[in-house]
């Protein structure tokens, strides 16, 4: 059985282990959607910069090749 825990809507106390238990699921999918976003930024960049890396050598190959 899951005990309230006063002036927090959200949590609850579990009676057998004494754990506290959110059980706030839209604030937890919330974070999870805040998670999911940042790691497709962080491959977003890196996509990015791989792309100038490669735009990079290929200016280099197209000046190199001219002279």
């Amino acid at each position: 059985m899951m005990i309230p825990v006063e002036g927090h809507p959200n949590l609850y106390r579990d009676e057998k282990t004494g754990a506290i238990i959110n059980c706030d699921t839209n604030g937890y999918n919330q974070y999870k959607n805040l998670v999911n976003n940042k790691i497709a930024q962080k491959q977003e960049i890196e996509k990015i910069k791989n792309d100038i890396e490669e735009i990079k050598l290929l200016l280099k190959e197209l000046i190199n090749g001219s002279r």
